[in-house]
């Protein structure tokens, strides 16, 4: 049987990837990384090879692609695929850094009341950025996590990865969509540039939650990646 393990972005949980469960089931036994217990990109890579089988797929999603990275480059002869979705290798900019903790000081003195309406519509492809329903479940995912989840995240620094990336010897699958306004379809590319064997595909009329927005789509890309590259 082949395992699959899936990793969220921030804030996010097992649910971003409910519209997609049914057709994962059938490529594979699915487990849920949790991204959410610890600070730092190393600790929770960690963590997600003490929670994963002893050798699996790995999907990474936003802030879980820069986990995934960590986690193949940190076990290689256990990862057999690696599949980095709506990501980057980029570190984290100056003024990520300040805006982060900005966020970080408002959330220590305030109650958490979950992801601000703008974060929420940014995430999504400006034509759905009022969308209430995908709107609500990416609300409900952040206010599950919670506040010390929120906290734990914000904290994680993302360092760059982009030099390490070349040392991947699995297959490598890269999707970017092309309304994503949280990372762009440049970002995607320099990933693939560093891995001679990747496969790079682009979503189009999508923004950043591609497992919400084009659930049918982005399977079809992991199934036929899947096939081709023998995994």
């Amino acid at each position: 049987m082949r395992n699959l393990v899936l990793l969220p972005g921030f804030m996010l949980n097992e649910h971003l990837w409910d519209d997609m469960r049914g057709d994962l089931a059938t490529l594979g036994a699915l487990t849920f990384g949790d991204l959410g217990q610890d600070i730092g990109i190393q600790a929770m890579a960690d963590a997600v090879l003490r929670q994963a089988p002893e050798r699996f797929v790995l999907f990474g999603f936003s802030m879980g692609g820069f986990v995934a990275q960590a986690v193949a480059l940190k076990a290689p002869e256990r990862v057999l695929g690696l599949a980095l979705l709506n990501t980057s290798s980029r570190p984290q900019t100056e003024q990520e850094s300040s805006s982060t903790k900005a966020q970080i000081d408002i959330a220590q003195r305030t109650p958490f009341k979950g992801l601000t309406s703008r974060a929420l519509a940014s995430s999504l492809h400006p034509a759905r950025s009022a969308e209430r329903v995908l709107l609500d479940r990416l609300q409900a995912m952040a206010l599950a996590n919670g506040k010390e989840v929120f906290l734990r995240q914000l904290q994680t620094l993302r360092d760059s990865n982009a030099e390490q990336l070349r040392a991947l010897r699995c297959p490598v699958l890269i999707v970017a969509s092309d309304h994503d306004r949280l990372r762009s379809v440049e970002e995607s590319e320099e990933m693939a540039r560093q891995i001679p064997q990747a496969r790079f595909e682009v979503v189009a009329d999508c923004g950043h939650m591609t497992p919400m927005e084009k659930p049918g789509e982005l399977f079809a890309l992991i199934s036929g990646w899947l096939g081709q590259s023998g995994l």
